[in-house]
């Protein structure tokens, strides 16, 4: 099978988003920057699972870290991922997909 370049890296990608608690704190994020503590207190999540979580999301480039002075903000580096997000919510919302326990 030919491979077409960046499918790998894709692949990657949607195995990082496969995550409902990432894919809502990048939902989050796409609204504004926040800190850890702040992205805990909304999402539920605690403070080491959301700094878990932002470590991943740094490391693939889905995030960024900015400090100012002891505070670390984070916000969604590329917003081609906040609309690859949304447009999954639209898909799966679409009222006339069909019911899969049929």
């Amino acid at each position: 099978m030919h491979e077409e370049p960046g499918l790998a890296a894709a692949a990657q990608l949607f195995k990082v988003l496969g995550s409902e608690s990432r894919l809502g704190l990048l939902r989050v994020l796409g609204d504004e920057s926040r800190t850890v503590g702040a992205l805990a207190d909304t999402t539920g999540m605690s403070q080491p699972l959301v700094s878990q979580h932002l470590r991943l999301l740094r490391q693939i480039g889905l995030v960024t870290a900015t400090r100012n002075g002891k505070e670390v903000s984070y916000s969604v580096a590329d917003v081609h991922v906040t609309h690859v997000i949304a447009d999954a919510l639209a898909h799966v919302q679409e009222t006339d997909r069909p019911d899969p326990a049929e």
